[in-house]
């Protein structure tokens, strides 16, 4: 077997496991940070899935590109660390 098929087989077990326990928490809380770092690692295990879906050639991350990088790319990096970032602030800012 292909080790970099054995690591995406891998991330996608540990990756669901996170974002299911991700959504059980979800419905447990209601608190805006804790909402913030769920939606990063349900966003997080989506990049995830896409990655695998462009290797396996399934979709194109072709497109509209922002200095030279493929639009659907840039925000599979972007917004799962926007909302950890959103997450920590909302925590962060927090009155004690």
């Amino acid at each position: 077997m292909d080790p970099n098929i054995l690591l995406f087989i891998i991330k996608l077990i540990v990756g669901g496991i996170v974002a299911f326990l991700a959504i059980l928490l979800m419905s447990k809380t209601r608190d805006g940070a804790w909402m913030a770092m769920v939606g990063g690692f349900i966003l997080q295990y989506a990049v995830l899935v896409f990655d695998l879906l462009v290797k396996l050639g399934v979709l194109t991350s072709y497109g509209p590109e922002i200095f030279g990088i493929p639009l659907s790319s840039l925000l599979c990096a972007l917004l799962p660390s926007l909302c950890f970032i959103l997450a920590f602030i909302l925590m962060l800012s927090r009155k004690q």
